[in-house]
């Protein structure tokens, strides 16, 4: 009879969570059961916060933006609205980084948008 080599998928499996688990503190990082445990909730963690970024992002953006508008008398959401009546389409993404970067283009801006709610 032939010799046949055994447990080479489940030394595989092993061996890509051990790696996994690298960096991780005590035993969780060598013994497999451990690490197992530890990847799976890690792997949790990423999925949930890949979401959570695009949430916690957009809430800077708009404070920042808030901030900003604030010192040429307005409030976010009468800027947002003065904005939309505009018919400017600027992400809050490229607002927040306007008043930050660039003040005098972000008050022309707010000046756009304070002319769009007077009138």
């Amino acid at each position: 009879m032939a010799h046949v080599s055994r447990g080479k998928t489940s030394h595989a499996r092993h061996k890509k969570i051990i790696k996994m688990a690298k960096g991780y503190r005590g035993r969780s990082s060598t013994c497999y059961r451990i690490a197992l445990q530890r990847v799976e909730k890690a792997l949790q963690y990423a999925y949930r916060d890949r979401r959570n970024r695009k949430r916690d992002f957009r809430a800077l953006w708009i404070q920042r933006i808030n901030a900003g508008v604030r010192e040429h008398g307005l409030t976010y959401s009468r800027f947002i609205n003065g904005l939309t009546k505009a018919g400017i389409e600027i992400d809050r993404k490229v607002l927040s980084d306007l008043a930050i970067t660039e003040p005098a283009a972000f008050k022309g801006i707010v000046e756009q948008a304070q002319k769009a709610l007077a009138a």
